[in-house]
């Protein structure tokens, strides 16, 4: 093996790069105002007498901040509440589990839970009218900080106390994941036809072969991202690569051996990149097209743990 022929191969393995076909989609939800106008409160309404003190003045501020989802100014207020309220009312509970929702509601996920693991809501059991969202709430909270252990916890009291819940929340984390062998194992004790049917038909009759993508653009540089409709892309790399290829043949053919090599190595880096970038550009296709129906799927069956709530404010 002579050296020239050593260096090729050294390009070689060292630029094949192989692309999981795995998706990792990012699905969001849609909150409207009106949501939270079809939901009723978890708490009795305060009564004339409870009105006329100072906190519950501030409380009823702090609800209408929160009303409007002016949710800065609604967790002000309601801490400005819960200082003046008595330390052995209900109510104090009630204004902490409002604080609590405010920082859920506002993505401030660290606050929300540091909120109520400092606070009696910490032992609050099935008695506690909201007990179901803070449940809710501390799952998704725990979700979004990446605190699987805690996220477990919560999700099995959930299952252990609200089973029809917690069956919601293991379809929700599989589509949210995009994690396919666990949606078609739930699939199968659906009745048929499912929304669960429909998302996993429009997937597969769209996706495209991360596999394939890498192999056309293999025999053929372009021809991976003109497999997933990316025409300029395909072009681009078609012509690239020519161009390369006809500069190293000069080279060589001219007797410059070292300027051969050189460019040969720079043709190695777009041929392989584009191996790989088709792989990438098929993968993160498949996801488009995955998030497209899974949040479609989410949205409308109220998967998403903030549209599973009972209760607002």
């Amino acid at each position: 093996m002579n050296k020239y022929t050593a260096i090729l191969l050294c390009l070689f393995f060292a630029s094949c790069y192989r692309v999981v076909d795995r998706i990792d989609p990012r699905v969001s939800y849609e909150i409207q105002d009106q949501y939270f106008e079809t939901l009723k409160g978890a708490f009795p309404p305060l009564t004339s007498e409870e009105r006329s003190t100072d906190w519950g003045r501030e409380y009823i501020i702090a609800r209408a901040f929160a009303d409007q989802l002016d949710l800065y100014r609604a967790v002000s207020t309601f801490k400005r509440a819960e200082i003046l309220v008595s330390s052995d009312s209900s109510r104090k509970l009630e204004i902490q589990y409002d604080i609590v929702f405010c920082f859920f509601l506002g993505k401030r996920y660290d606050e929300a839970t540091e909120e109520f693991e400092k606070t009696e809501l910490a032992h609050v059991d099935k008695s506690f009218p909201a007990y179901h969202d803070l449940l809710l709430i501390l799952y998704e909270c725990y979700r979004e900080m990446e605190n699987p252990e805690k996220q477990q916890r919560i999700l099995e009291i959930i299952q252990n106390t609200f089973p029809a819940t917690g069956e919601k929340l293991t379809i929700s984390s599989a589509l949210r994941t995009g994690d396919l062998c666990t949606i078609e194992q739930i699939n199968e004790h659906f009745i048929h036809p499912s929304y669960l049917d429909r998302l996993l038909d429009c997937y597969y009759a769209n996706k495209k072969s991360v596999a394939k993508a890498q192999l056309l653009n293999a025999f053929l540089p372009g021809a991976g991202y003109l497999y997933i409709g990316q025409k300029k892309s395909a072009v681009t790399a078609f012509f690239l690569n020519g161009l390369f290829l006809a500069a190293a043949y000069q080279f060589f053919h001219r007797g410059n051996v070292a300027a051969g090599i050189i460019t040969l190595s720079f043709e190695a880096g777009w041929y392989f990149g584009g191996i790989y970038g088709a792989g990438q550009e098929a993968k993160y296709y498949n996801e488009r097209i995955y998030e497209t129906n899974a949040s479609a799927v989410l949205n409308d069956s109220k998967l998403f743990p903030v549209l599973m709530l009972d209760h607002a404010f």
